[in-house]
């Protein structure tokens, strides 16, 4: 590895160039940059597409273009995979690594012996538990029981559901899974009748949505991850009728939820889930931490859970969420494009275009992240290994219950 010690000198002139909007930043000293690794394991779907293309966008947009050398690496489903390719990145000298991890569990080994030659482990969205990595994730922040409770609310605390689920073994679908089950487990009169994995695609979920609708065409509500608006397809496929959904946060599924012909078919629910920007924040306090501008011991870091009931939602008028907006005119972005790739608080150099094809915003420079970075919950086998969970560890924080268990 290059000496972090001259790199860090080299890159924080650069920054706080940028940063003040003073002066243009020069080129990095004799070419010298920072050797990063963007690695993802599972990627056939639009949220992991445009996590992918802000980090992308990040690392071309100044001062970063300079002092960034960014690969990507896909490895699949299988850890093994994702194993050997973390290995090559330690033994090519990578000075970080921002990663999808495809389990929480069997990437420790080989994270630990990065982390022991110095390498940075940057994990988004799903986590892992080996304490030495940094896990930036809102598996804490209660997606599975606030949007299973507000199911539940609009069920009136009975009904058949079905739990359309993401990857088989991730700690993201585990999490989701552990406290959706745990507010219906309270619930006599909600039955799931149909689970299944989607792999959080718009068209996966579609499939197994119609799957399962030839078994249950009665079912009356149904609790989904990434790939929401796939079950709206799956519904109107099967006769036009729509039920309480929740879902993640789809372009397609907030303007269904916003729109009163979708209403009068019986859709009703709230956009809530997991969003790509976590990719792009996990990356910038990466390259804060390696060019000097931030102290942060290995932890685990809680992304805020977005949450946008249908009376809340609020179309865009330009590229990026500006004035409260949470929803761009549906000429404008595909149906699966996921609007929390955005934040104009942490990604302010972001725009649709950064999300959907990876290019930096012209004449944007990287911004400073906010000073405070929120402490997650523990997860046992989530995030934590030796640990324990909170007492209110399944507690609600977006909603109340308006129906007795």
């Amino acid at each position: 590895m290059i000496s972090t010690v001259l790199k860090a000198a080299t890159a924080a002139v650069l920054l706080g160039a940028a940063c003040i909007g003073a002066v243009q930043p020069a080129s990095a000293k004799e070419g010298e940059k920072f050797k990063i690794y963007l690695s993802l394991s599972y990627s056939g779907n639009a949220w992991q597409s445009e996590a992918a293309n802000i980090v992308k966008a990040l690392a071309a947009t100044p001062p970063y273009n300079d002092i960034v050398e960014l690969k990507e690496v896909i490895s699949g489903a299988d850890p093994q995979a994702q194993i050997s390719a973390y290995e090559s990145m330690i033994d090519a000298g990578a000075d970080g690594i921002v990663s999808f991890p495809i389990s929480a569990t069997a990437l420790n080994r080989t994270i630990k012996r990065g982390c022991e030659q110095g390498v940075l482990f940057f994990m988004y969205d799903a986590t892992v538990t080996e304490n030495c990595a940094y896990n930036v994730s809102y598996l804490s922040s209660g997606f599975g029981e606030n949007s299973a409770q507000a199911l539940v609310n609009e069920l009136g605390g009975k009904g058949k559901i079905f739990l359309s689920r993401g990857v088989p073994g991730n700690s993201v679908d585990q999490r989701h899974t552990d406290g959706a089950k745990h507010i219906f487990a309270k619930y006599p009169g909600i039955e799931v009748v149909s689970e299944y994995y989607s792999y959080w695609d718009d068209r996966t979920t579609q499939q197994e949505t119609a799957k399962a609708l030839t078994a249950h065409p009665d079912v009356q509500g149904i609790w989904a991850q990434a790939g929401e608006y796939g079950a709206i397809q799956a519904l109107l496929d099967a006769g036009g009728k729509l039920v309480p959904l929740t879902g993640e946060n789809s372009n397609g599924f907030r303007l269904a939820l916003a729109d009163p012909a979708m209403q009068a078919k019986g859709l009703t629910g709230v956009s809530a889930g997991s969003p790509p920007a976590q990719a792009g924040y996990a990356f910038k306090l990466m390259m804060e931490i390696l060019t000097g501008k931030r102290e942060l011991k290995p932890t685990n870091i809680e992304y805020p859970l977005p949450w946008v009931p249908a009376d809340k939602v609020k179309p865009c008028a330009g590229d990026k969420f500006e004035n409260g907006c949470n929803v761009f005119p549906k000429d404008r972005v595909p149906s699966s494009f996921v609007t929390e790739v955005l934040n104009p608080v942490l990604l302010p150099e972001l725009n649709i275009d950064s999300a959907l094809n990876g290019t930096p915003v012209k004449g944007a420079t990287i911004q400073p992240l906010p000073a405070e970075v929120v402490k997650a919950a523990n997860e046992p086998g989530i995030n934590c290994a030796r640990c324990e969970p909170p007492k209110d560890q399944y507690k609600l924080t977006k909603i109340e219950p308006t129906v007795k268990p």
